[in-house]
């Protein structure tokens, strides 16, 4: 059984679990073991996802799950997108309730579900069902997201989306391929979200993998031709997880990087400076 999800298309016998250690073959069909299994749940600022330009200094309840797609060698939230079922203790939160749960924080600021930590997309049915009953409620559902989905579920779940963060790791193929990726599925990703609700990009800047000058041009160039007003998260790296070999970014080298974004692009953040 091929899972359709993601460019991998994971071929699954009975009872095999996918790369993403959150789909899997059961009863001869593809289904999320993740489904309604929280391992994270907070009240955020929703300028920590980033998002900086959507609803700035309003608060979102934040979820997440386990398991990704994706398996970058920094990843900061390993402990939950490289598990697997059974392997960490979950709460389980139906998709009413988690809306009932947003609906309740109203009175604290409270203005949605932001679908976040681990990859939600390899959860996509949970997500897809939280968000209509989300946006039944007239609240705003956001989703933080590597962007590693094909085009036909994408286009489905964007229906249900106001806003979304984007990972855009880099802009090289073979940057993306260490990292178990492809670019062209992630710039088309972020172009179809573009056409259909708030959209901001972070890209984490790797010290000799991905923060050179000619790179980042040519990424804000791109995102550029998308919509120049699309916010550009730059992000500092710091050594964690299986990547503790490299110095942090150096802050002088983002700023300039951030310098070299704004030739094309109108708003350009940094982080973790």
């Amino acid at each position: 059984m091929i899972c359709e999800l993601c460019f991998h298309h994971c071929d699954l016998s009975e009872g095999q679990t996918g790369l993403c250690r959150a789909r899997a073959c059961r009863d001869g069909e593809i289904v999320p073991l993740n489904y309604g299994k929280l391992t994270s749940l907070a009240l955020d600022p929703i300028e920590k996802k980033p998002l900086r330009r959507f609803h700035p200094g309003s608060l979102i309840l934040s979820v997440g799950s386990f398991g990704c797609n994706l398996r970058c060698l920094f990843c900061q939230n390993h402990e939950i997108s490289m598990a697997g079922e059974g392997t960490l203790a979950t709460a389980e939160l139906s998709p009413e309730v988690l809306a009932d749960k947003a609906m309740e924080l109203r009175r604290h600021g409270n203005i949605g579900v932001a679908y976040t930590y681990n990859e939600p997309l390899v959860g996509y049915e949970y997500v897809r069902d939280c968000a209509a009953l989300v946006r039944e409620r007239g609240m705003v559902n956001v989703l933080v997201t590597n962007g590693t989905i094909e085009e036909a579920p994408w286009r489905e779940l964007l229906s249900l989306i106001d806003a979304a963060n984007i990972d855009l790791k880099g802009f090289t193929p073979e940057w993306y391929r260490k990292l178990g990726g492809d670019l062209e599925t992630v710039k088309r990703s972020i172009s179809l979200a573009a056409e259909r609700c708030h959209v901001e990009v972070t890209t984490l800047l790797v010290p000799g993998e991905n923060d050179n000058e000619d790179e980042i041009r040519s990424l804000a160039r791109w995102l550029a031709s998308v919509d120049r007003n699309i916010p550009l998260h730059l992000s500092r790296f710091f050594p964690r997880y299986r990547m503790t070999d490299k110095p942090p970014t150096p802050v002088e080298r983002v700023y300039r990087l951030a310098d070299v974004a704004r030739e094309y692009l109108s708003f350009v953040y940094t982080g973790n400076c």
